[in-house]
């Protein structure tokens, strides 16, 4: 089909194996034509065991390939700002890794070349396209547990979370290559469906600290928010804790009840004060869990839909993220 959107991968390392990568070849009127990595070898096995037909070594030889209107950004962040920036130029279609950029900075750049050369930025911030966290998102809009009063999130993990996808470079704790810790490559998920629930904070603040000295990242983050209606939100996350205190949990508090739920599991947990039951909620995540998201992603840039998450939307995030690691 004339507008079907062909893809290019820049950066086919581990997130691209299950979580996203074959989901391109899944959505409707969407295909993967070639993927792209520093190690061409590694590049050439990927396409091979995925049934990508072209491979490269070089992203500017994958983004000069006329098969390809779109690309998807999967490198680690300190190069996620030139490479969108440069497909922007070259009239392509971009979808963004989370998270986005090393801070709010280098996001805003982007925007601003979207302002100058058009084109189309989607971020892959999928929970936003999950039936679990439409599911919550559903609760909060019909009032399920009355006016939202307080949200609380823990997130306390050992020194290597086990959601960490494994890489030959730890770069997530090089905070030149990702922007700080596990901090900056975890919430993103959390603070962006903090903004999809609520809108916009009005008000951000905290500070990071290297507790464990494990590396140059730092370990531990507390973030306090103010958004809209007076809700309140703080945040506790750690990445130092023994393996029996690890916790993941995020409980919305409101004038009538509660829900709580992980946001890196299956289970949302409701109940209203004015009912006896407490509502258990299980789901399936998809197999390929970007899915839903990329199908979303794909409609906006044939310009069926709307844009899902956009690069504004990736800025607040990344505000909300160099807020919260502010030093005392």
């Amino acid at each position: 089909m004339a507008n079907k959107i062909r893809w290019g991968i820049i950066g086919c390392g581990n997130v691209t194996e299950v979580k996203s990568g074959p989901a391109f070849n899944k959505v409707a009127e969407s295909e993967l034509i070639a993927v792209m990595r520093r190690d061409a070898a590694k590049a050439a096995d990927y396409a091979s065991r995925h049934g990508v037909g072209q491979w490269y070594g070089n992203a500017d030889e994958l983004m000069s390939n006329p098969e390809i209107n779109s690309v998807y950004i999967a490198t680690p962040p300190a190069s996620h700002k030139d490479y969108a920036i440069d497909a922007l130029k070259r009239g392509l279609n971009v979808y963004i890794e989370k998270p986005v950029t090393l801070n709010a900075a280098e996001a805003e750049e982007i925007a601003a070349a979207v302002k100058q050369y058009g084109g189309k930025v989607g971020i892959a911030h999928y929970r936003r396209a999950l039936p679990m966290f439409l599911y919550v998102k559903d609760l909060i809009d019909k009032k399920a547990i009355g006016a939202i009063r307080t949200i609380q999130i823990k997130m306390w993990k050992k020194s290597r979370p086990e959601m960490i996808a494994n890489s030959d470079e730890n770069w997530r704790v090089n905070p030149a290559l990702s922007g700080g810790g596990y901090f900056h490559d975890l919430a993103p998920h959390q603070l962006d469906l903090m903004l999809y629930f609520f809108g916009e904070p009005k008000y951000m603040h905290g500070f990071s600290l290297n507790q464990s000295q494990l590396n140059q990242a730092d370990d531990h983050v507390a973030g306090l928010a103010l958004f809209e209606n007076d809700i309140t939100l703080t945040g506790s996350w750690s990445f130092n804790v023994d393996e029996e205190d690890q916790i993941d949990e995020c409980i919305i508090v409101g004038s009538e009840g509660s829900i709580s739920f992980p946001f890196f599991g299956k289970t949302v947990v409701w109940h209203n004060d004015q009912e006896d039951d407490i509502q258990v909620v299980d789901f399936d995540h998809p197999q390929h869990i970007q899915q839903p998201m990329i199908g979303y992603v794909v409609n906006y840039f044939q310009d069926k839909g709307a844009n899902l998450c956009s690069i504004n939307d990736a800025i607040t995030v990344m505000k909300m993220i160099d807020a919260f690691t502010g030093k005392p």
